[in-house]
């Protein structure tokens, strides 16, 4: 009894530290994203206080956004846009940053509460804590917290209650489409059947509300149509480095990014679209061939499946790295993860994406050293990410059960399946 009871104050103690360092990060973050401290480069805060502001006001006449090209989310995005609503007595972007902070408070909470689980780590915690301020203001700048916060709900729930799961990645997916990634390691059977059932209703029954609501719920999928190659992505590196060979093409401010445009850029993002369909091919046989699912599988392979996608894509913006920190975050509060490495890159790799933007964004704007050393480094780290976090987690649901199924006797040396009938 003692020793548990000194286990628990210890236990006590490290978790007030943890929402004390929450505390000061996250009051530092409101600071800058209220203009009280400014940081160098370029005001993060302008997606809120006029996009997502103009967004709001044609979204209270009873549309989409129908003629606005830079609106290129789903339906169910028009609840994140409008949000700041539910605070009335606030000024639109200052409830919007108060909102994101609750949303971030609310992932500490569920992060803490899955750690104390039997099996659980405090780890988790900790990425979350650092990652969020690691990546800057644009963590309060940019709804995608508030998607990350959904996703973090679903995956710490859905150990227990795959319906509830499968809602939320479906809601998710109506938010910002990648919370689908969340359903690719749901262990295999009635769970599977639950969870992909209760998304496919949620996302459907959400899309006929949205439409019936409102005009244009699914105009935001023709805007994705003439779309360059993001100045930050990993297919975007080609171009920095023609840029110093005489390539005649342009950086624009495009469809709400930065991007490249100009000769060669389609067969760039061709590239990026090829090596996502790569990506998706291995999930697939990933998901076909994997014989053991442990408790830490589907945490693990949703952060593999996200963290390929973010790397392949031609899009590869700053607040995409926050989907990376909570899914690192809900793998490590499980002891048994296999993803430590991977996270600790994503985290540092977060860090690297403050100083490419917004600090010294004009560098990557220009293609100057500076500027294409930064996204080598970060994209970089990225691709080390994916490719160790996808070789962890085959190795360990796929060559390990095996190599141990063929110890016993059920599988053959050159592969095949025997069943226990034969091997005897």
């Amino acid at each position: 009894m003692t020793r548990w009871a000194g286990r628990a104050a210890t236990g006590g103690r490290a978790a007030g530290w943890t929402v004390a360092v929450w505390v000061v990060t996250r009051a530092a973050l409101l600071l800058c994203v209220l203009k009280v401290v400014t940081l160098p480069g370029p005001d993060v805060t302008g997606d809120v206080s006029v996009i997502y502001r103009g967004w709001f006001e044609v979204l209270r006449t009873g549309t989409y956004p129908l003629d606005d090209v830079t609106w290129q989310y789903p339906p169910a995005a028009a609840l994140a846009i409008a949000s700041p609503a539910v605070l009335p007595f606030l000024e639109y972007a200052t409830a919007f940053f108060v909102l994101a902070c609750a949303c971030d408070a609310l992932v500490l909470g569920l992060l803490l509460r899955a750690g104390r689980r039997p099996g659980g780590s405090a780890r988790g915690v900790g990425v979350w804590v650092a990652g969020v301020p690691l990546l800057g203001p644009t963590s309060y700048a940019r709804y995608d917290l508030m998607v990350t916060a959904v996703a973090v709900a679903a995956l710490v729930t859905g150990a227990r209650r795959p319906v509830v799961k499968g809602a939320l990645a479906g809601f998710g997916a109506l938010l910002k489409m990648w919370p689908v990634l969340l359903l690719v390691g749901t262990p295999r059977g009635r769970s599977t059947r639950r969870t992909w059932a209760a998304a496919a209703g949620t996302a459907l029954a959400l899309t006929v509300v949205c439409g019936a609501a409102m005009p244009g719920a699914l105009a935001f999928l023709a805007f994705q149509r003439d779309r360059g190659t993001e100045i930050e992505s990993l297919g975007a590196l080609v171009l920095h480095g023609a840029r110093h060979f005489g390539w005649e093409g342009e950086v624009r401010l495009n469809y709400g990014s930065v991007e490249f445009l100009g000769p060669y850029v389609p067969l760039v993002s061709g590239a990026a679209l090829a090596l996502s369909v790569v990506a998706l091919g291995w999930l697939v046989v990933w998901r076909l061939r994997a014989r053991e699912f442990a408790a830490s599988t589907p945490y693990d392979a949703a952060f593999v499946a996200v963290l390929l996608f973010t790397t392949t894509s031609r899009v590869i913006s700053p607040q995409y790295l926050l989907w990376l920190v909570g899914l690192a975050a809900v793998c490590l509060v499980v002891r048994t993860s296999g993803m430590v490495l991977p996270a600790r890159l994503v985290l540092v790799a977060t860090g690297v994406t403050l100083l490419e933007f917004p600090l010294l964004f004009a560098h990557v704007v220009a293609s100057d050293p500076l500027g294409v050393l930064l996204l080598v480094v970060r994209n970089g780290l990225l691709v080390a990410a994916a490719l160790i976090a996808c070789r962890r987690l085959w190795v360990r649901t796929v060559s390990a059960p095996r190599r141990r199924a063929a110890r016993t006797g059920l599988v053959s040396p050159g592969g095949s399946v025997r069943t226990r009938a034969s091997a005897r």
